[in-house]
């Protein structure tokens, strides 16, 4: 590998946020890659150098919000159409005109609506741990709080301003490590025991975390730096793109049921509760996305698989990237 390649470069570059921090490894055709919640750039730490010695230009992304990039203000900043134009404003700020767009978590969703409303920017798609499933159905609050009887679904207590804020940020590395723990594969609670999704009425999404031990994927000095960057930033930013869903809803009407025609791959968990909930959306592949070249489910793997399963990962991701290429 060329000294050129496995130089890592920081910039910052403008985009309607303002500035987007982006991580850049290698040289050759652009692949963006776009992080979830609670995470950053550094979740695609692994795939970096493998993409750069592939023969890629790999630029890891601070989604507006989190660690040096722009966080505005105002909660309706974080809707999914303002995220889009980010992705979109990054390509052309690196001096280019199109890109594969690959995500994970709620990076999977930005990136499959990239794809979609910005097909002229993004000729690919791929998306990690969360399945593509076209807008649709009653508003987004509404179906959330249906969920759980009398518990309360995570992203309905995340709505309000504040209120997981309150319970995240007295010890931020503290509740990371359970949040990870939580949704990783070889520490996350048994089946039959309370879903750490779902919160106890008067309680905190915590109470239900894993303790004593990190995931074997995350070492102390990862959870160090995911730590440091929400000490430092907060995490009122990344909680935004929760409160927009329903924004996301109106926004998207236009694109009600829409397939996603573009070239993409899914690759997802086998313990990863997005697969389950969503394995209709997955068996819809076929007519929701008809240039699917790759879908593949990794056995016993949770939330966090390209860190869980880098080798694994990075195998799938070039071997897609390739084909694209032929």
């Amino acid at each position: 590998m060329s000294e050129q390649a496995t130089a890592v470069t920081h910039r910052l570059v403008s985009s309607p946020a303002g500035r987007i921090h982006v991580v850049e490894q290698g040289t050759g055709p652009l692949v963006l890659l776009v992080h979830g919640f609670p995470e950053s750039w550094y979740s695609w730490r692994h795939q970096l150098p493998v993409l750069a010695a592939a023969g890629y230009r790999a630029a890891a992304i601070d989604v507006r919000g989190y660690g040096r990039s722009s966080k505005p203000g105002d909660t309706e900043a974080y809707r999914m159409l303002e995220l889009v134009e980010d992705n979109a404003a990054v390509v052309h700020a690196l001096g280019e005109q199109s890109a594969v767009v690959v995500g994970h978590d709620w990076g999977s969703v930005i990136a499959a609506n990239s794809a979609l409303v910005r097909p002229d920017v993004f000729r690919a798609v791929g998306m990690l741990s969360v399945p593509y499933a076209p807008r649709g159905g009653p508003r987004p609050s509404t179906v959330f709080a249906r969920l759980g009887g009398d518990e309360e679904f995570y992203v309905s207590y995340f709505q309000e301003p504040g209120r997981a804020e309150a319970e995240i940020e007295p010890d931020v590395r503290g509740w990371l490590a359970g949040f990870y723990a939580a949704l990783s594969a070889d520490t996350m609670p048994a089946p039959d025991a309370p879903g750490p999704h779902f919160v106890s009425r008067g309680g905190r999404l915590r109470d239900r975390f894993p303790t004593g031990r990190l995931p074997v994927w995350l070492s102390e000095h990862d959870l160090d730096v995911y730590a440091g960057e929400f000490e430092r930033t907060g995490v009122s930013g990344a909680l935004n793109r929760y409160r927009n869903m329903d924004r996301d809803w109106e926004d998207l009407a236009d694109y009600d049921g829409a397939p996603l025609t573009r070239p993409s791959l899914f690759i997802g968990g086998g313990l990863d509760a997005s697969t389950t909930w969503m394995a209709d959306a997955i068996k819809a592949y076929p007519t929701t996305l008809p240039g699917l070249v790759s879908s593949q489910i990794l056995d016993g793997c949770g939330h966090w698989i390209q860190q869980e399963r880098p080798a694994e990962i990075n195998r799938l991701l070039t071997g897609w990237l390739a084909s694209l290429r032929a």
